[in-house]
């Protein structure tokens, strides 16, 4: 475990002598879907299959979502897809999108409140590989900066078609895991 700029300082201990004293609202992040933070993670609207964090050069590798209260609550089940599931199946149906997404990098920030503009060193590709192996997936369509950078018509045109396919299995039925968290139940799933 490492510490991380989203979660230094907060441990589960304090966070449970918080909510027992009635403040639930305090650790990781004070959440309230009113968009104070301009980021789709703060509103009520439903989030398609993504990973976190891709705005950051080292994302998360490891989350854990937990829920203090649902009183009255309805909604807000958390969707889960195996990406590296999911990526083999692109690979077995569309080699060449597969390719096109493991190799054209891809620019993405956190850039919706004013004066903060948050983004990797380097731009990445979808599918990253170390020592022979996918070893990450980088994909979130909210986080996605300013693509103009390609070679040629043809690339721009390859990575839309594969982006496309990729799209389309991660909305299929049978890779989607939905589960509703509730107080007193973890969740946590390998980013």
């Amino acid at each position: 475990m490492r510490a991380t700029s989203y979660g230094i300082g907060c441990d589960s201990t304090h966070m449970a002598q918080k909510a027992e004293a009635g403040n639930p609202q305090s650790g990781f992040y004070d959440f309230t879907a009113d968009l104070a933070s301009k980021d789709t993670a703060y509103t009520s609207l439903a989030l398609r299959a993504h990973t976190d964090t891709t705005y950051f050069s080292d994302p998360a590798g490891l989350q854990m979502f937990h829920l203090l209260s649902h009183t009255d609550g309805s909604g807000g089940e958390s969707l889960l897809v195996d990406g590296f599931a999911t990526a083999r199946i692109l690979q077995q149906e569309a080699e060449r999108s597969f390719q096109v997404l493991s190799s054209q990098e891809i620019r993405a920030h956190a850039s919706g409140n004013e004066g903060v503009s948050i983004q990797p060193f380097i731009p990445y590709p979808v599918f990253n590989f170390w020592n022979g192996g996918l070893y990450q997936v980088r994909w979130n369509t909210d986080d996605r900066a300013t693509m103009d950078e390609w070679r040629d018509d043809k690339s721009l045109e390859e990575w839309y078609e594969a982006a496309w396919k990729w799209s389309e299995i991660l909305r299929r039925p049978s890779v989607e895991y939905w589960e509703q968290l509730r107080p007193g139940k973890p969740l946590s799933a390998s980013a």
